[in-house]
């Protein structure tokens, strides 16, 4: 009976919740292989583990020789693949849906016992969101090879890394106003590492089969979120509310100088499909398994927030200190 440490291969380890989930393998200590389309740029994984137990591996979701080359001999697979906005290249159906279902089909073909799938709140068939309809695509496509498979659909997700309240710090440092397009609708963020350790007991056989939405323990509207952002930024912005009909057109202008500038221009500002996916709230259902069910407390956003937002202040890492002196002086 062999000893060798147990091997999962995770797509889209090098992501923003795929390196969680890698770190958090590593320590467990079975190997980890980071599948990605840039191996080069993920070379910083190496550093999760020991010498030569994290290792970055060339694949590419929609190519069936390079996914089978990183599947093959692995124990579990976890499926972090992703996108939020459309480009020329990459279509939410090709990766989010034809895509997950290629790698789970694969995967079973290749014997592996335990899949992971990450997905979203909202994930829906009939959703008139493109993003949302290819996650529930993905679902379907991933349970079809996969019935025991752990599917985790995760809130807004928040982290030193993250793509929310990072943007939005960042475009209060350039604007004195912060437009929203859905200031009433609700989220309940999550923590990066918490989500992370949910697929780490996926793998681990810890969790039952099934559907996790996972959210932290405050629900709370996008306006909010934005008013709790600017206090830890110490930074007084106009919080406008931009009306749907309105976000829509303006989504869809971007939209089409993303499509007919050739490439020059990516539209990362706001699309049509994320105004869609803004009229619903985002928060966790009742009637599906939720980190009570694995008797976790998720973390709450206080905790974390202050550790990696404090660059986004006038003064970074010294305005307390700035702060502090101006009380002396007052």
């Amino acid at each position: 009976m062999s000893n060798a440490p147990k091997l999962v291969t995770i797509f889209g380890g090098s992501g923003f919740v795929g390196r969680y989930v890698a770190q958090r393998m590593a320590k467990e200590g079975w190997r980890v292989r980071i599948a990605v389309r840039r191996p080069n740029e993920a070379l910083f994984v190496k550093t999760y583990g020991d010498v030569g137990q994290v290792e970055p591996i060339l694949a590419n979701i929609r190519d069936k020789n390079s996914t089978r080359a990183a599947i093959l001999g692995s124990d579990a697979v976890v499926n972090c693949v992703g996108i939020l906005n459309e480009t020329s290249k990459q279509k939410f159906t090709d990766l989010q849906a034809y895509g997950a279902g290629q790698v789970a089909k694969i995967a079973a073909d290749c014997g592996v016992k335990t899949f992971v799938h990450f997905s979203a709140i909202g994930a829906d068939i009939d959703s008139q969101s493109k993003y949302l309809k290819s996650k529930a695509e993905g679902e379907a496509k991933v349970k079809a090879s996969f019935k025991n498979a752990i599917i985790i659909r995760p809130s807004i997700v928040f982290g030193a890394e993250d793509q929310f309240f990072n943007r939005f710090a960042t475009m209060a440092k350039l604007s004195p106003v912060i437009p929203l397009v859905g200031a009433d609708t609700k989220f309940q963020p999550v923590y990066v590492d918490d989500i992370a350790s949910v697929a780490v007991k996926g793998v681990l056989g810890q969790a039952k089969r099934g559907i996790y939405e996972l959210g932290g323990p405050e629900v709370a509207s996008f306006k909010e979120l934005m008013i709790k952002l600017m206090k830890i930024i110490r930074r007084r912005r106009i919080i406008m509310n931009i009306p749907f009909f309105a976000a829509s057109m303006q989504g869809s202008f971007f939209d089409a100088l993303q499509k007919f500038s050739l490439g020059l221009f990516t539209n990362n500002i706001l699309t049509r499909d994320q105004v869609i996916s803004l009229k619903k709230d985002n928060v966790v259902s009742k009637n599906k398994m939720s980190f009570k069910n694995l008797d976790m407390t998720p973390t709450a956003m206080e905790t974390i927030l202050e550790e990696y937002l404090y660059r986004h202040r006038p003064y970074g890492q010294y305005t307390e200190l700035t702060e502090a002196a101006r009380d002396l002086d007052s």
